[in-house]
């Protein structure tokens, strides 16, 4: 727990398109925090072609928090760069996230600061609870089988398993700017902004926790549809650079999940027969960690299906 020490964490909220019901969800887990020094930073970029904008700013304007700061974007910047105004505004001495339409648990903050200060750590990241729009858990992710934390094996375990979501992340703001915050890419923003952060030799932990619930929805946004499919493809061509620094068996693994990816992201938009060509491959390209992975999936949602 925190005594004396009372440093300001930001928490930067892109928003686009949502509906005063979700983003006042967001705000709210975090203006009810037991962590008292919080600064909440909302950009909408939205732009004024958005019918619905003018109820946004009304939300924000009824709220009368001098720590509540809400700005609009000129135009479309998407989410990386709209994260990274977030991150210019802010005057925190950490800096986290969270996306319009998830929630902090109430000791997301005040916990993983005090995380962070008793391991003077530049990065941590934790557990994160994946929901249905319904309220149903479909994925926990999790990080116990990390055997350490040199930078050389995080690098190899986050090209294979991925250190993320956005929302568990907590920077060192200083550190945050140093890497150049987040790359403007169609998929994988956070994926590249933990790969900046390993190969700057960062200190990097896990705290390992769930305080944050995140959602997925029907419209899927920038996670489904042609922008996830191309998204992948890229992020899978990016990978490849870092393939002679990997064993066979870890190469073949991120083969595994880039189709398992696909063959999701094509069931998304209907195109049943791309899905299945993308699963038949999921399945030849490792049968091995086909098998592992399903089993893992069906065990992690019994474990945590109480968070």
């Amino acid at each position: 727990m925190l005594t004396n020490v009372r440093p300001k964490v930001s928490v930067v909220i892109p928003t686009y398109r949502r509906t005063v019901e979700y983003i006042s969800r967001a705000v709210d887990s975090v203006l009810n925090q037991t962590y008292p020094n919080v600064e909440i930073i909302v950009i909408d970029d939205s732009t004024s072609a958005y019918d619905k904008q003018h109820e946004t700013k009304a939300y924000f304007d009824s709220l009368g928090r001098d720590n509540v700061i809400y700005l609009q974007n000129e135009k479309n910047l998407n989410g990386a760069l709209t994260r990274n105004r977030g991150i210019e505004v802010a005057s925190g001495d950490y800096i986290t996230f969270l996306d319009d339409d998830d929630e902090y648990l109430p000791e997301k903050i005040e916990k993983q600061l005090a995380f962070m200060l008793e391991n003077g750590c530049d990065v941590s990241f934790t557990d994160l609870a994946l929901y249905s729009a319904e309220g149903t858990m479909v994925d926990y992710r999790e990080y116990n089988a990390i055997e350490h934390f040199d930078n050389d094996y995080l690098l190899r375990y986050h090209l294979t398993r991925h250190l993320t979501g956005t929302p568990t992340f907590m920077f060192k703001a200083e550190k945050l700017r140093e890497i150049g915050s987040f790359d403007s890419v169609k998929v994988g923003q956070e994926f590249r902004l933990m790969l900046k952060a390993i190969l700057a030799g960062l200190k990097i932990a896990y705290m390992p926790q769930c305080h944050v619930k995140a959602y997925r929805h029907p419209d899927g946004g920038i996670s489904g549809g042609a922008n996830k499919i191309a998204g992948e493809k890229e992020l899978f061509a990016f990978k490849q650079q870092f393939f002679p620094r990997l064993s066979k068996a870890e190469r073949r693994f991120i083969r595994f999940r880039y189709h398992a990816v696909l063959a999701a992201g094509y069931k998304r938009t209907g195109k049943y027969g791309n899905m299945l060509a993308e699963a038949v491959k999921t399945v030849l390209t490792s049968p091995v960690d086909f098998i592992k992975e399903a089993l893992k999936i069906v065990k992690k949602l019994k474990t945590h299906s109480s968070v």
